[in-house]
């Protein structure tokens, strides 16, 4: 199974169309149908290692500021109970705890997986981010993961490499700071070149700009892990920039997806209404 990491960028992406969405619905055309998705969310950020266990998780809405029509949003995709056992054996001996009635699917989750899978038909497990780890330690776990891939596992990472809500602008819709894109075209060096390597951008000169907290970025690593662990080929599916300070690169591992880089038009889905982007959640 291929695995990916997605830029996700604004919860609105969920409900718009643009050539983000289309890449993003153009991977899930060309990704064999998944047993299940494993999603490492920058949202799940909390202070330990685990798993949704649930056989029905809930569309969680962790956002503020924005429409309606965006909290209406419903992704009734099953959980698979099991997979937290197939995890836990994968991963050991690294300790991860199964949630069964905690969270859920967040819009880390969910805005890009409309998309991708909009049937809502394969089974969704997330993986949390400990927050209390080294970038070394989720390089490392990404790696672990790899023989799920083997039973029809996609490991999907879902964050931005570069994520810097407070610079955002509105009047750069389409536009990176030269920051941003010194750090982004960096990284999709090291991604494209050495994966990884990928753990030591946190010493880039852009980095605190680029991920004044790590959150968003610590998916990626996930994904260079993976890459680490086998000789697959990890390709650029989407790049470009929204609102200064947000990258929507994404990759995928052992996927070529041409039509990707084609689908669509159009910037990445809008800022929010009623709320400054760093207190929105997005």
């Amino acid at each position: 199974m291929p695995a990916a990491f997605i830029g996700h960028g604004s919860p609105m992406n969920a409900i718009e169309s643009n050539r983000y969405t289309e890449a993003w619905r153009a991977f899930g055309r060309a990704v064999p149908k998944p047993r299940a998705v494993l999603v490492v969310s920058a949202h799940w950020y909390i202070n330990a290692t685990a798993v949704t266990a649930m056989p029905r998780p809930r569309t969680i809405h962790d956002f503020y500021g924005f429409p309606q029509q965006l909290f209406d949003v419903d992704y009734p995709a099953p959980g698979l109970p099991e997979l937290a056992a197939e995890i836990s054996d994968a991963v050991q001996p690294t300790w991860v705890g199964a949630d069964v009635d905690a969270w859920g699917i967040d819009h880390g989750t969910w805005s890009v997986l409309v998309h991708a899978f909009p049937a809502a038909d394969v089974p969704v497990v997330q993986l949390s981010i400990n927050a209390d780890k080294s970038f070394d330690y989720h390089l490392e776990l990404g790696a672990k993961l790899a023989p799920l891939r083997e039973s029809g596992v996609l490991v999907l990472g879902s964050g931005n490499v570069v994520h810097n809500l407070g610079g955002m602008s509105r009047q750069l819709a389409d536009e990176g700071y030269d920051w941003a894109q010194r750090f982004d075209e960096d990284a999709k060096t090291t991604m494209l070149e050495d994966p990884t390597n990928a753990a030591s951008l946190d010493g880039h000169p852009d980095f605190r700009n680029a991920a004044p907290t790590p959150d968003h970025f610590l998916p990626l690593l996930y994904l260079a892990g993976l890459a680490g662990a086998g000789d697959g080929k990890t390709d650029v599916l989407i790049d470009g920039y929204a609102f200064g300070s947000l990258s929507m690169t994404a990759y995928t591992l052992d996927l070529s997806c041409p039509e990707a880089g084609t689908a669509g038009s159009g910037g990445a889905g809008e800022l929010p209404i009623d709320a400054p982007p760093d207190g929105s959640n997005m």
